[in-house]
């Protein structure tokens, strides 16, 4: 016969994926790097010059680092520091097309984001959205306009930093690694946006001589495409089978223990489920039994009453199902559990598949 952790094993490795698929509880840490894209920029010249056009970059770097916590329900919150660069391209506007040479912008800065994940989506990936605010610094390493012709306009823009409140979207999913516990491969799409215009000093001169001097004031946007990875600490690893000798099931082994896996919050029967309680059924005639006992589980994200009385449904659903596929009634015990005895250890408020079962037991 069967020992009864060979049997736990054997029912849990059916679902190496959904253990992976878990809200982070807990501190985590995440890493990213990628491309962003500065929208072309709306300005406007006051002082010695006035006109208005638009500055246009060409795609440079962007990278984030970010510490966080998870609540264990898909919510988590995270600081984040921040570093993007772009290059100067060309300008449009300004009563004709203008020409720009330059380092370019640097923005650098910090958020407070708040994400939501979707876990129960699929167990291979995690889709998340999340928002921020926080104060990013921008800095431009010098810079100058030419005019259609070289001669016509040149405006000296100094070298400045300013500061500005922040905003920001973000999209993206995550990808368990198999087989390393809370680590994550991550790909997201982001929007930053500065508050309000930002005014830079400029010099001008006309035909190579001096000209006056004015500010200039700019708008901008960043959208940014980021590939990274992200570790949450103290992830549970997947439930390994008992250390225990090979040994070989002979073909008329009857099992005597089943599992039966439920979705979160749920005391419905799944297909796979109802497979199990006929085969459980079936072999319950053909071995001479005593009782058979159908205990229900729930895992941690709950109150232990709402869990008490949850175990009990789910037992009740499994029990109703083993009298439609023959079993008499009087020969089921029924009991609930709620978050007692768990499978996978966790802590509080934590949604383990594994915990979410109905063990059948023939006697």
């Amino acid at each position: 016969m069967l020992s009864r952790n060979v049997l736990l094993a054997a029912a849990m490795a059916v679902l190496p994926l959904a253990a992976q698929a878990q809200p982070i509880s807990g501190l985590y840490v995440g890493a990213g790097a990628g491309v962003n894209y500065l929208q072309p920029e709306s300005v406007s010249a006051s002082g010695a010059f006035t006109g208005s056009g638009k500055f246009q970059s060409s795609i440079g770097p962007t990278g984030v680092l970010s510490l966080g916590w998870g609540f264990g329900n898909g919510l988590r919150v995270e600081a984040e520091g921040n570093y993007m660069r772009n290059q100067f391209n060309h300008a449009t506007g300004f009563n004709g097309a203008i020409t720009q040479s330059g380092d370019g912008w640097q923005k650098f800065g910090g958020m407070v984001n708040g994400f939501y994940d979707f876990t129960t989506i699929s167990p291979w990936i995690v889709p998340f959205v999340g928002v921020g605010v926080g104060y990013e610094a921008e800095n431009l390493h010098g810079g100058t306009a030419f005019g259609p012709q070289y001669s016509n306009l040149i405006l000296y823009i100094s070298s400045k930093t300013v500061s500005s409140f922040a905003y920001q979207a973000m999209i993206g999913a995550a990808f368990p690694i198999s087989g390393a516990p809370g680590l994550a491969i991550t790909t997201e799409y982001r929007f930053l946006g500065l508050a309000g215009d930002r005014s830079l000093p400029y010099v001008k001169a006309v035909g190579g001589t001096g000209g006056g001097t004015g500010t200039i004031r700019l708008d901008d946007s960043n959208h940014a495409i980021l590939f990274g990875l992200r570790y949450a600490f103290g992830a549970p690893a997947a439930a390994a089978p008992a250390a225990a000798a090979p040994m070989a099931v002979p073909a008329a082994t009857v099992a005597r223990s089943y599992l039966v896996f439920f979705d979160w919050d749920k005391a419905t029967l799944t297909p796979r489920a109802q497979q199990i309680i006929k085969q459980a059924a079936d072999n319950s005639t053909t071995v001479k039994y005593t009782r058979i006992e159908v205990n229900g589980y729930t895992d941690t994200s709950g109150t232990p009453q709402y869990n008490q009385g949850l175990s009990v449904r789910r037992a009740q659903a499994v029990a109703a199902e083993l009298v439609k596929d023959g079993v008499p009634q009087g020969a089921i015990a029924i009991q609930g559990f709620g978050e007692t005895h768990l499978l996978v250890p966790t802590g509080p408020g934590v949604r383990e598949p594994q915990n979410r079962r109905v063990e059948i037991i023939i006697r």
